[in-house]
């Protein structure tokens, strides 16, 4: 078995990093906490944060399969429904995302997402 390589992106804007984590042998591929750039002076959204990920993935060959979000991000926006747009990715949460939608849904009148 090979060790993952591992790619590392650090957002001064909202301090979290971004994560490509890859098979050598394979090329498949898994994008960490993507983020979504975001000015909340300006209001505007810029995709570069997510461009630098998929542009390294292309550069290496990897095929991106799965978007992990590690927890809710109150801290940035996801990057995950871009990189799935652009590469068909499967976006995956923990199951308890289920608990903060039921909290947060009714302030912010929100579809129910929960699939019950």
């Amino acid at each position: 078995m090979t060790s993952p390589l591992i790619h590392s992106w650090f957002d001064h804007a909202t301090n979290t990093v971004t994560y490509l984590v890859a098979d050598p042998a394979t090329k498949r591929a898994a994008v960490v906490d993507p983020v979504f750039d975001y000015d909340h002076k300006s209001g505007k959204a810029d995709v570069a944060s997510v461009e630098a990920v998929l542009a390294k993935a292309a550069e290496q060959g990897f095929t991106i399969d799965w978007v992990l979000e590690t927890h809710v991000h109150a801290d940035h926006l996801s990057g995950a429904p871009y990189i799935k747009l652009k590469t068909g990715a499967k976006v995956v949460i923990g199951e308890n995302i289920r608990l903060v939608q039921q909290i947060f849904r009714p302030i912010f009148n929100a579809l129910d997402v929960s699939g019950s």
